[in-house]
């Protein structure tokens, strides 16, 4: 089997994994010597096949922005994957659980562009002045890898694990404010989870922005004025199930929430 079949295979493994909602195990157990580059090359394919009719791309997802979550996975930069217009969920609606497999719930500041960005050489600053605003945001991580026993190469092929976002309705212009500064209180049927601040990423969400739009360079494509940008957690993801209603509360930029149905 060429390379190229290869990639192709898995990439169709990992989209009928998720038509039929059934965990498949970890490309790297078939593939032990799957490299990250081609990863990302089967994030492509599943890209590629998934765009068309009500699919369009809208913008980025950033993972593994935590130091913690590099060292589990043996890593030492972030990761990244797509996100699909038919990947939003309304904000204080209700996703199905039967949409998903294994979903999570993590906080997030989400950024939207009004410039391009490309690579390499942009800086934060560069990501400041490209910002039209920024919204609180929830990312729904899911995995089609089973019991998510993940290493890079199946996270990155999985489009980093991506499943659905939820964007606040509010949207809010960068001016005399830090964004290492926001606190955000995320909460699970009321009950406090967990605080934190905009710093938790990578010091500044707008530098895994950065980071994003010179990685993109690699790939001889760059971030797109209109486009969504969601740049990682402040606070670890957690398990949704059934019933569950997740809100996250933002200083200055508002709140943002979603409920899980059967």
């Amino acid at each position: 089997m060429s390379s190229k079949e290869k990639l192709q295979l898995l990439a169709s493994r990992l989209l009928e994994a998720e038509k039929n909602r059934a965990g498949i195990a970890p490309l790297t157990e078939e593939c032990p010597d799957l490299t990250v580059k081609e990863a990302y090359q089967i994030q492509m394919r599943i890209l590629k096949a998934k765009l068309g009719g009500p699919n369009r791309s809208v913008g980025k997802k950033i993972g593994l922005t935590s130091v913690a979550m590099q060292q589990m996975l043996g890593v030492f930069e972030p990761d990244f994957g797509y996100l699909l217009n038919t990947m939003e969920a309304a904000e204080g609606g209700i996703i199905s659980c039967s949409e998903l497999m294994q979903p999570k719930v993590e906080p997030e500041i989400a950024f939207l562009l009004n410039n391009d960005l490309a690579g390499p050489g942009v800086s934060l600053a560069d990501v400041l002045r490209a910002t039209e605003a920024v919204m609180p945001a929830l990312e729904i991580p899911d995995t089609r890898i089973r019991d998510w026993k993940i290493k890079i190469q199946d996270t990155v092929a999985d489009s980093a694990s991506g499943g659905r976002y939820v964007l606040g309705r509010r949207l809010t212009r960068l001016q005399d404010f830090d964004l290492r500064l926001i606190g955000m209180i995320f909460k699970r049927n009321g009950e406090i989870l967990s605080t934190g601040a905009g710093a938790a990423v990578l010091g500044h969400p707008a530098a895994a922005v950065a980071w994003l739009a010179n990685k993109l360079a690699e790939f001889d494509t760059y971030l797109r004025a209109g486009e969504v940008i969601i740049p990682g957690a402040i606070s670890g993801a957690v398990n949704a199930a059934a019933g569950d209603y997740f809100e996250a509360e933002f200083d200055r930029l508002g709140s943002v929430s979603i409920r899980f149905g059967v």
